[in-house]
């Protein structure tokens, strides 16, 4: 599908973020921060198990290194060295993705609320937004705590949508990550994949309104849905 031929199928009443590869180019620091801390403490970690971890929950990617290591890996100790290694990276490379200030400029102009779903700390979440002054221009945040199951389960985007009082089908929902995809397929909103590191599979696109190369291109669809409502 091209982006001319598509369109939203309603003018969203709200808007839910992922994070991770789609807010803030941060996915790949964490494959870079995966393999350095592998690397650091002398672990053989193949980059396809590394690259199975993005959108992912962490308990998750924790029970695939151990399936990978087996049960004596140092689990606690890498995650510690990963996060290390990720925080300094992100010290100096945590950088918007294309289109972000404008989306929320927008959305701005059309009052239209927006939450963050991520699998990601809430202390996570301030930190980034606040390096890139972001904190006022979102809604709410859904973090991890904030739900019963993570990704790819339904509950991330239900609770955001309970959360800004939205029905979920009337949210369009943003995600870069196939686990991001089901989940906010699973709870039936709008779901575009804006995609990062990972390919939209057959599967994912089923799963898809639509697949669109970056938020510049969001921005045109919400602009052609909100142009489109007859006056007065």
């Amino acid at each position: 599908m091209t982006l001319p031929q598509m369109t939203l199928p309603q003018m969203p009443a709200a808007v839910i973020f992922d994070m991770d590869g789609l807010i803030f180019d941060t996915e790949a620091l964490y494959q870079e921060a995966f393999l350095a801390a592998a690397v650091a403490g002398g672990h053989d970690l193949p980059a396809a198990v590394i690259h199975g971890t993005i959108g992912v929950p962490w308990v998750r990617s924790r029970v695939l290194l151990l399936e990978q290591m087996g049960p004596d890996f140092p689990i606690d100790a890498y995650f510690a060295g990963m996060v290390g290694h990720f925080d300094l990276l992100a010290a100096t490379q945590l950088r918007l993705k294309p289109g972000v200030v404008e989306l929320l400029d927008l959305l701005d102009r059309l009052a239209m609320p927006r939450c963050i779903a991520t699998s990601s700390a809430h202390s996570t979440v301030q930190s980034h937004l606040a390096a890139h002054g972001l904190t006022e221009r979102f809604h709410a945040v859904i973090g991890h705590g904030d739900y019963a199951a993570g990704k790819p389960a339904p509950d991330p985007f239900l609770t955001a949508a309970r959360r800004l009082g939205v029905e979920p089908g009337r949210c369009l929902a943003l995600e870069d990550s196939h686990n991001g995809v089901r989940s906010a397929a699973a709870a039936g909103m709008m779901t575009f994949m804006v995609p990062d590191l990972l390919v939209p599979t057959p599967e994912i696109h089923s799963l898809c309104t639509g697949v669109v190369p970056d938020l510049h291109a969001v921005c045109a669809l919400i602009q052609a849905a909100s142009a489109a409502i007859p006056a007065g």
